[in-house]
């Protein structure tokens, strides 16, 4: 490769990174969003706030394009694990511990390596090709990867749900199947991306088995914010004139029981990931 295509290389897989960190910075800025934080207010936590992510994204901002790049070069899995402990690390000292995008940095990390890596072999980047490229490049040692000690570890362990590492062996299909097309498809009824992120994120609440509201809330906490997202979808979800209101009410249930969607933000960002590395 010359040098003329080295800065090319280079400067498409610094947009797949600026993409990556737009993504996380539609998800945080949405409101309402049950239980999650916005710059409102901090949902149903008490240890973070929106200052919390915007000095974890500007921590991130190089890691998206760096993992971009490595794919792109074709880089094992162990390079890319590095990458991701590295900007976790990064995340947490930002943060002052605070978790924040330790969901984001595993799965974007992924499509953005998957990505690189199919620009670079001038393919596609469809969400589903993303997906096979993940598991035909990487899928073997994403599946000899143990599971850790974190909350969502313990969940999955005590309650057999699918974890990050569970949903990329199996193509991502609440992120490819349902919400993606969702996004997508408000996208162009409505052309407005805040309906549009609202309705996406109630259809994965509604699907989900999102080990956040498992570990904060045990299977009644997640069957309650599953039936209550399926209940606004199916009263019309953001088609309805009093959409609004209703996502209010729930966000106020969910501060109030301490349940917070995590797993579903992360793959609302996914998403818009997805959905901008798309030709316009």
């Amino acid at each position: 490769m010359n040098f003329t295509q080295t800065v090319e290389s280079r400067a498409k897989n610094f947009a797949i990174g600026r993409n990556a960190v737009r993504a996380l910075h539609i998800e945080l800025m949405l409101y309402p969003k049950p239980g999650l934080v916005s710059p409102i207010d901090t949902g149903a936590h008490d240890d973070m706030n929106a200052d919390s992510f915007f000095r974890s994204l500007f921590a991130l901002r190089h890691y998206f394009a760096a993992i971009a790049q490595a794919g792109a070069a074709g880089a094992p899995f162990l390079r890319l694990k590095r990458l991701g402990i590295d900007a976790e690390r990064r995340m947490l000292h930002a943060t002052k511990g605070v978790n924040t995008h330790r969901g984001a940095i595993f799965c974007l990390g992924l499509l953005a390596a998957a990505a690189g890596w199919r620009q670079a072999h001038e393919l596609p980047l469809a969400g589903k090709d993303l997906a096979a490229s993940i598991l035909d490049l990487w899928g073997d040692d994403i599946a000899a990867l143990q599971a850790g000690d974190s909350h969502g570890a313990l969940a999955m362990r005590l309650y057999g749900a699918r974890g990050a590492r569970e949903e990329a062996l199996a193509g991502y299909p609440i992120l490819m199947d349902l919400a993606l097309p969702t996004l997508q498809k408000t996208l162009a009824r409505l052309d407005c991306p805040e309906r549009a992120s609202v309705q996406c994120l109630f259809m994965i609440m509604a699907h989900l088995q999102d080990t956040n509201l498992l570990h904060r809330g045990g299977a009644g906490g997640l069957s309650f914010v599953q039936n209550s997202a399926q209940k606004f979808i199916d009263a019309g979800g953001v088609f309805a004139a009093d959409w609004r209101r209703r996502a209010l009410a729930l966000h106020g249930d969910c501060v109030a029981l301490h349940l917070s969607p995590g797993g579903a933000a992360d793959c609302l960002a996914a998403a818009w990931f997805v959905h901008l590395l798309q030709p316009r």
